[in-house]
């Protein structure tokens, strides 16, 4: 049974790059669909595409091979627009490797784009 979709997501796209497939179809959300395109943006995947099947629809994501890891951040902490660095030595292996995805209120977006607007959220996932 599944509970979190986006820990779904992230974890299939980890386990299936390490593994060398090029494609993998994962359930479809609103809030995962904002998170791909911030991934397809920043070059750590491909194409995704919706297909519509009649029940929960899918997302078909091309991998590219350059995931090393990824994940969400649980339980989901809040942050504000001066302690972006802090999580950025938590989460990620180095400055300026990898990204955190953060919601806010001017939508999903790069913890990076956010540090720029001095906007605070909620920290979603991590990928590097």
């Amino acid at each position: 049974m599944k509970h979190d979709l986006i820990a779904d997501i992230m974890s299939s796209m980890k386990n299936a790059d390490h593994v060398g497939k090029k494609e993998i179809f994962t359930p479809s959300s609103k809030l995962a669909k904002e998170i791909l395109m911030i991934l397809q943006k920043n070059q750590y995947i491909g194409d995704f595409e919706l297909i519509e099947d009649g029940k929960g629809n899918l997302f078909r994501i091309q991998l590219l091979g350059k995931i090393n890891n990824c994940g969400v951040i649980k339980p989901r902490m809040s942050v504000k627009a001066d302690e972006y660095e802090r999580f950025e030595r938590r989460f990620l292996p180095s400055s300026g490797v990898g990204l955190i995805i953060v919601s806010t209120s001017h939508g999903v977006l790069p913890f990076t784009e956010a540090k720029n607007k001095k906007i605070g959220g909620k920290l979603l996932a991590f990928i590097y």
